[in-house]
């Protein structure tokens, strides 16, 4: 049986929601669609989101043959065997080859195409959740229109879901009733994915039918349990999102790399792949800290690259930034000395910073008393001299204990010697 995504693909351009920037009433790719005048494209966007779809729906207006390919597993042999049996297709006006993820093509591959979309032989729809300008050949482009799909908005997702429903109670005969907020729940927890949002609703539609009759009854509690009990219950606004970031930070806290990973494959099920690298920044700089400051910079570089790749590849620089920083030594020395200073700040009159330590590069600064008095370090042994910072009311407090790992004793140890 077809997934319920799969069956309930749109075919015309007018069931596809959103993207109406470029598919809305007289905008460039829709009067594309109905003069009939496609020409090679290449389609940006997240997953989910409706590329295949009007690909599917473009191939049709054109009497085109569609062959779909993976760039993942696909070879230059497939694209030939395409173009050998051009001849067969009797009552089709050509080929559409919809290649997905053309970035996994590497130049060669793409370079394989060329002769075959500047002839005409196959028209080409390539995509890619990649930037095009970065992963795509520049030959192909130039020979190509680029459009960007964007993630749809929860008023698209449950226009979407509505127009399933309807269509599951004509087609399968069942008696759908649903509690306000259902499919503003769905719409909400699915990233601007339209198929994941069509997963999750035959999943809670699915598990919740009468097994004699054809009664589904939605309540927003039970859809909640449902979805959560499947993996799929990050609403970016509800406890369950916030409760697996927490355990992410605290089993990293905790030095246990298999709960660490564990909540990261939870939370990556879930596509909140943004969220995951935010949160291991947080953590490089609040958990870890100078135990291992090298730490900050290796996480900064590891989730940059998670957020060029996309997933599912991102899962494997995420999964290395986080066993580093679980497997780390730990100190939230940092943390701790700049909450104390704002606390501080926020509870108490400090009073003014001291004249010493205020800007005096400017005329008439001497007369004001600023700078004078100060001594600057660098005309001192070890580049150190003793002298007031804080100001009078704060001037023993002490922000910074140093945390007991190596790193941090040693910069004890060196402060300490030239003091």
């Amino acid at each position: 049986m077809q997934p319920l995504a799969e069956r309930m693909r749109p075919r015309d351009i007018c069931d596809v929601v959103g993207q109406e920037h470029i598919l809305g009433n007289g905008k460039v790719l829709s009067n594309m669609i109905k003069n009939k005048k496609i020409m090679n494209m290449v389609f940006y966007g997240p997953p989910g989101v409706g590329k295949t779809t009007v690909a599917n729906i473009i191939s049709g207006s054109m009497d085109k043959k569609l062959y779909k390919l993976n760039a993942t597993n696909a070879s230059v042999k497939d694209i030939q065997d395409i173009v050998k049996s051009l001849d067969g297709f009797m009552g089709y006006k050509g080929v559409v080859l919809y290649l997905d993820e053309i970035q996994n093509f590497n130049k060669k591959q793409q370079q394989s195409l060329l002769e075959y979309i500047e002839d005409g032989r196959i028209t080409l729809i390539a995509s890619t959740a990649e930037n095009p300008y970065h992963c795509v050949y520049n030959a192909i482009l130039s020979r190509s229109i680029v459009f960007e799909f964007k993630p749809l908005q929860k008023c698209h997702i449950i226009r979407n879901l509505n127009r399933i429903l309807n269509i599951l109670e004509q087609e399968d005969n069942l008696s759908i009733s649903l509690e306000e907020g259902v499919l503003e729940y769905i719409a909400s927890i699915c990233g601007g994915d339209v198929r994941r949002s069509i997963n999750f609703l035959e999943v809670v539609v699915y598990s919740t039918k009468s097994i004699k009759g054809n009664e589904v009854n939605l309540k927003l509690e039970n859809v909640k349990e449902c979805l959560q009990e499947k993996g799929f219950n990050f609403d970016k606004d509800g406890d369950y999102f916030y409760d697996a970031l927490s355990a992410l930070q605290k089993s990293i806290r905790g030095s246990s790399p298999d709960a660490s990973i564990y909540y990261t494959a939870l939370l990556i099920k879930g596509g909140q792949l943004s969220a995951i690298c935010r949160r291991l920044l947080v953590i490089a700089s609040e958990d870890i800290g100078l135990a291992y400051p090298q730490a900050a910079g290796i996480v900064y570089s590891l989730v940059q690259s998670a957020l060029y790749v996309g997933l599912p590849e991102a899962r494997i620089p995420i999964s290395e930034a986080v066993i580093l920083l679980a497997t780390a030594p730990k100190s939230n020395s940092c943390y701790k000395a700049i909450d104390g200073a704002l606390n501080d700040i926020n509870s108490m009159n400090i009073g003014d910073i001291p004249d010493h330590l205020k800007d005096s590069h400017y005329y008439g600064a001497e007369k004001l008393g600023r700078g004078i008095d100060y001594k600057y370090p660098h005309d001192y042994k070890n580049h150190y001299v003793d002298q007031q910072y804080l100001p009078d009311k704060l001037k023993d407090v002490k922000y910074y204990i140093p945390g007991e790992n190596k790193m941090e004793r040693s910069a004890q140890n060196y402060m300490n010697s030239i003091k």
